[in-house]
C-alpha cells in the first residue's frame, strides 16, 4: 500500500508546482506587464493621425482596443515540421488580389486536448526572423473579427518548436477600415475550436475610455 500513497503524494506535489509556475509566469514582471505595455503602445499609435488605421472621423473618437483576459492555456509550444519544398503561395487578399508568401512549415499542437495544425508562412523577402500565421477560429463573427486574426511569431531558422501566443492574436487593419487590403486566412488555417484569447472585435459604439 506504500507505493500508491507515494504516487498520490508525488502527483499532488507536481500539481502544486505546475500551478505555482503558471502563476509565477503570469505575474506582472514576467508576462502581464510586457503584454499590457504592448497593448498600451498600440492604442497610443492608433490615436495618432499618422499611424491610425481608422478613418479620420473615427480616429478622433478612438480610446482603446478590447481584449480577452490573458490565459496561458492559449500560449502553446508547437512542434514545427519544416517543409522540404517551401512553395510560394499566392495568398488571397480581401480585395481579390494576391500576395506571395512562402509556406515555411507546419505547426502541430493541442488545444482542449484536440490536435490542431497551422501552416507557418513567411513573407517573400522578409528580413525579420518572424513567421506569419493568419487563422480563423470559432470566435470569428461573434467575439472577434469575422475575417480572422493574425499572429506574428518570432522564429529562429531550423528551430524544432515555436511558441504560438494567442494572447497576442490581432485583427488586420481591414477590420477597422475597409479601405485596407489584408490577407485572407487560407483554408488550411481554419481552426475547429474557439480561441478566446487576444484581440476582440472593435466596436466604436461600445468601446469607451473605461474599457
Amino acid at each position: 500500500m506504500q507505493r500508491p500513497i507515494k504516487l498520490i503524494v508525488f502527483a499532488g506535489i507536481a500539481l502544486v508546482l505546475y500551478y505555482f509556475v503558471k502563476e509565477s509566469f503570469l505575474s506582472d514582471d514576467n508576462y502581464l506587464i510586457p503584454l499590457k505595455k504592448e497593448r498600451e503602445e498600440k492604442d497610443l499609435s492608433f490615436r495618432s493621425k499618422e499611424n491610425s488605421p481608422f478613418p479620420s472621423e473615427t480616429s478622433q473618437k478612438f480610446r482603446n482596443l478590447v481584449y480577452f483576459e490573458p490565459n496561458l492555456d492559449y500560449r502553446v509550444r508547437a512542434e514545427v515540421e519544416k517543409l522540404p519544398k517551401q512553395d510560394t503561395l499566392h495568398m488571397q487578399m480581401n480585395n481579390g488580389t494576391t500576395e506571395p508568401y512562402l509556406q515555411y512549415g507546419i505547426a502541430t499542437f493541442k488545444l482542449d486536448d484536440k490536435p490542431q495544425r497551422l501552416v507557418l508562412y513567411k513573407k517573400v523577402n522578409e528580413a525579420k526572423e518572424q513567421l506569419f500565421v493568419p487563422f480563423t477560429d470559432k470566435t470569428n463573427g461573434f467575439d472577434t473579427y469575422g475575417g480572422g486574426r493574425y499572429l506574428d511569431v518570432p522564429f529562429k531558422e531550423d528551430a524544432k518548436t515555436v511558441v504560438l501566443d494567442f494572447n497576442r492574436a490581432y485583427s488586420p487593419f481591414c477590420a477597422y477600415n475597409p479601405e485596407y487590403v489584408c490577407p485572407v486566412p487560407p483554408k488550411a488555417n481554419r481552426l475547429t475550436v474557439a480561441i478566446p484569447a487576444g484581440e476582440k472585435t472593435y466596436d466604436l459604439a461600445k468601446t469607451g475610455a473605461t474599457e
